[in-house]
């Protein structure tokens, strides 16, 4: 009887295993793909930081107001808005005065007195 040569199998392995991964390529297999949570986390940052620039904050002061978020996102965001604005000739509406007109703060009840009615 002949027997296959023993040369017969390498040759064999290479191309049953590329078309393995080709097969699994195509696969979408869960968990290995970018968390959608991340991605979700940097676009906020990003909003921050274009909210902050349109109100007229500094880069550090929504740093400091946001010590979760990425700064780099942060960063992105403001800078995307500031060019947007200089862009446009829009003009960014200070933080304070971002309130709509006629609501004002109501004065803290000072400690000890009933409330006004």
């Amino acid at each position: 009887m002949n027997a296959m040569p023993s040369t017969f199998l390498p040759p064999l392995r290479l191309p049953l295993a590329l078309a393995l991964l080709g097969l699994l390529a195509a696969c979408d297999i869960p968990g290995l793909g970018p968390d959608p949570r991340i991605a979700q986390r940097e676009e906020e940052a990003k909003a921050i930081g274009g909210a902050c620039r349109y109100a007229l904050r500094g880069i550090e002061d929504c740093y400091a107001n946001n010590p979760k978020s990425s700064k780099a996102a942060i960063f992105a965001g403001w800078k995307d808005m500031d060019g947007y604005m200089r862009e446009n000739k829009i003009e960014g509406i200070p933080a304070d005065s971002a309130a709509p007109q006629g609501a004002q703060a109501q004065p803290a009840a000072e400690p000890g007195s009933a409330p006004k009615s």
